[in-house]
């Protein structure tokens, strides 16, 4: 292989040696995820190199649901993995499912028994637990290590024909309990699982153990380089001796890196699982979810996480990565391309007194200031409009440049308005605020300027909308709630619904649209959105704490 690109991390320095070492002529990856929930943002880290380091070798990368265990396993997630990895942007070689594999993997079982290298033991697995050993001290052998190969071929046929029940038997390696490595103590290959499989039906009642069958599934299918996250380097001996064993002449090359952590974020998808079955969140899509179809729903882009996954970066030791990062990622895209639009989400009336009654002016406005090729729209200004509530305050503070008592600020795009006064209810509540303008001050046209601009909608004609926002999902972790379960944790300020108003545009957009909403934040129309009932999630806000180094 010419003209290999320069490595960037240690995986790709690797991929790079052993080109030019072994004379490897094309890169074979793969990405295995269980189809037994949705994929997170830690999976997207895996997929991302799996799928990139192909690519940047002028390789291929298969998809393959490592589907060995039929207890939570559905078509539904294969489904949405498949859009999940469409979306960000990746193409698979080819799809394969482990249970591909079990025919294979059944007759690799029989020839490792007839080697003397497997076992049938009766032991349960609380037993196996207390004869496996601890980490300072060596293993014990089971009852059932000596048995004979006829013996264990006979009990293993009678598995598979199903005459036991789950758990009283499984199928085990020979290889040695006093290794000091635990996963070398004679690990179990197959266990009984009396279930139906989403893909194989009822044909089996026996179902291999991921450290048999994902070897046996790389080797098969010429894999180079089995990247994987940084728990099973300690497998990586059992790997490469299954591989070894079952007698392949291609060896695939396990290479470990570290798993992404976000902050105040819950990466396992066994508890993402209970969220959604428990009723904490509304589903695996739920805008305040770490799943891709979560933050998509969110309205997070495909590029912002590349972006962000590019950023993160290759690592061999595990860390935790600021959530503020894929913030400012999203939020570096969104600038760039989100359309500018006005939305008021907690208005209060603005009434200009001198303006002519009955009187309308369309002002113009561009969707994305410096592209012209973005367009522009206009919107109708008259006596009558809405404000933020935030931008008006009768008590304000010092270097409080938006509307006062007596003080100036302009509209965007519009004038320049005066507060002559304003009207309270009986507990204070700002109901309503009367202004002049200046007829002179027409943006673009009028010499004078003030310190504060607003955005504004015209009342007439604004869309009621319904605004999300939300917030971290979890908690920050601290002394008092160490401990406590996770769910004890949940933020109860997670999601918070305002009532307010977009432009008559915004309700005639598709679910999934991203706006830049002037002075707000970003937004991205929800799918429950209808043109009579607008509903918008803020994605992030405006404001970016983050600090690339």
């Amino acid at each position: 292989m010419e003209n290999l690109p320069t490595p960037r991390n240690f995986i790709e320095e690797f991929v790079a040696e052993d080109i030019q070492q072994k004379g490897l002529t094309h890169i074979q990856t793969r990405f295995p995820p269980e189809p037994n929930g949705y994929l997170h943002i830690g999976h997207a880290k895996a997929l991302f190199i799996d799928f990139s380091i192909a690519e940047k070798f002028g390789g291929s990368c298969n998809l393959r649901f490592d589907d060995t265990n039929p207890t939570k396993e559905d078509e539904e997630f294969v489904d949405a993995i498949k859009e999940d990895i469409r979306w960000l942007g990746f193409h698979w070689d080819h799809v394969y499912f482990g249970s591909d594999y079990f025919d294979t993997c059944y007759e690799l079982a029989i020839k490792l028994i007839k080697k003397g290298v497997a076992y049938v033991c009766d032991l349960s697995k609380e037993e196996m637990r207390e004869y496996r050993g601890t980490l300072t001290e060596p293993g014990r052998n089971s009852p059932w290590r000596d048995r004979s190969v006829e013996e264990n071929l006979d009990l293993f046929q009678r598995m598979k024909n199903g005459e036991f029940p789950d758990g009283s038997r499984t199928l085990r390696a020979k290889i040695d309990m006093a290794s000091p490595n635990i996963n070398m103590r004679d690990p179990a290959m197959y266990r009984i699982i009396h279930m139906s499989h989403h893909h194989t039906g009822d044909k089996w009642c026996i179902y291999p153990m991921y450290d048999f069958a994902h070897p046996i599934q790389d080797a098969i299918e010429g894999v180079t380089h089995s990247l994987c996250s940084l728990e099973y380097e300690a497998h990586r001996p059992l790997y490469d001796w299954v591989v070894e064993q079952c007698e392949f002449q291609h060896k695939p090359r396990q290479i470990e890196f570290a798993r992404l952590n976000l902050t105040n974020t819950m990466m396992s998808k066994r508890y993402l699982r209970r969220l959604v079955e428990e009723g904490h969140v509304a589903g695996w899509d739920d805008p305040r979810m770490p799943t891709l179809c979560g933050l998509r729903r969110r309205g997070y882009t495909a590029a912002s996480i590349r972006d962000f996954l590019t950023r993160v970066g290759v690592a061999k030791a595990d860390s935790v990565v600021e959530t503020a990062m894929l913030e400012h990622c999203v939020r570096e895209d969104l600038n760039a391309h989100a359309h500018r639009m006005m939305a008021v989400l907690d208005p209060i009336p603005l009434i200009i007194e001198n303006w002519p009654e009955g009187h309308r002016e369309q002002i113009a406005l561009e969707n994305l200031p410096g592209s012209p090729e973005a367009g522009s729209r206009t919107l109708p200004f008259g006596r009558e409009l809405y404000i933020e509530r935030e931008d008006f305050s009768y008590d304000p503070p010092k270097k409080f440049f938006r509307l006062k008592p007596g003080g100036e600020v302009r509209l965007k795009g519009a004038y320049i308005v005066k507060c002559t006064r304003y009207e309270t209810d009986e507990t204070g509540r700002v109901t309503a605020v009367y202004c002049t303008y200046d007829p002179q001050s027409h943006s673009g046209e009028g010499q004078r300027k003030v310190k504060g601009t607003l955005h504004w909608l015209p009342k007439e004609g604004a869309v009621p909308a319904e605004f999300r926002l939300y917030e971290d999902l979890l908690l920050p972790e601290t002394e008092e709630n160490a401990g406590l379960d996770f769910t004890e944790r949940l933020n109860p300020a997670s999601i918070q619904r305002q009532q307010g108003f977009v432009e008559p545009a915004l309700a005639a957009c598709q679910a999934g649209s991203r706006y830049q909403f002037m002075r707000v934040g970003y937004f991205c129309a929800d799918l429950d959105h209808t043109p009579k009932a607008p509903v918008f999630n803020r994605i992030v806000g405006l404001k970016d704490s983050f600090k690339m180094n």
